[in-house]
């Protein structure tokens, strides 16, 4: 069984912003399934189904950004999870807009929904996917990633959410390793400072 925690926040305020790269990826993953995340339990909108031969729970915690470690807290409890089968996906200020970065582990960096989760697991190994969005130039970091998507950056970040989708089903259908030599690819090219697509 795996779990896939998307983070964001609740309401009609927050659907299109920066900081809900998490649930609009779970909306993107619950598409191509055929999954509804529509029942509330454990603190979260969740729906279940099946991805090869493994069962899925698609999450969208319902508790704020900064509390995000309650819900995952309580559903890895309940079903007893081995963290190596949660993936949690999320947006990085730190990163390009658009970029991806798959790890297996480490610490939350500067994003207080994974800080909260960590804290609350006490323990940071599990996989995780970010997606990109850019530091906030000159602007408040709050303003920033709950302000509404400019139009410029809306088709790469519609891009960075489609592939983080493939890439959490990747990671249950070929494995971390495999996900990552695959998605990890733009950060690749940008270091290396040449593009080959």
């Amino acid at each position: 069984m795996y779990i896939i925690v998307g983070l964001g926040n609740p309401g009609r305020r927050y659907e299109q912003t920066r900081h809900n790269m998490g649930f609009l990826t779970i909306d993107r993953i619950a598409s191509e399934l055929g999954i509804k995340v529509d029942r509330i339990k454990f603190k979260s909108l969740i729906g279940e189904g099946t991805f090869c031969g493994q069962k899925v729970i698609l999450v969208k915690p319902q508790t704020y950004m900064n509390l995000s470690g309650t819900a995952v807290k309580e559903i890895t409890d309940f079903y007893k999870l081995d963290l190596s089968n949660l993936i949690v996906i999320y947006d990085d200020i730190d990163i390009a807009v658009g970029t991806l970065r798959i790890r297996k582990g480490g610490s939350s960096g500067t994003h207080n929904g994974m800080k909260d989760i960590i804290y609350k697991l006490y323990d940071d190994v599990f996989p995780r996917i970010r997606i990109g969005i850019g530091g906030p130039s000159g602007m408040n970091l709050a303003s920033f990633v709950t302000g509404q998507i400019p139009k410029e950056e809306a088709p790469l970040l519609d891009d960075a959410i489609t592939r983080a989708a493939k890439a959490a089903l990747s990671i249950i259908e070929s494995g971390i390793d495999r996900a990552m030599n695959e998605y990890n690819v733009k950060e690749k090219k940008e270091r290396n400072g040449t593009k080959t697509d």
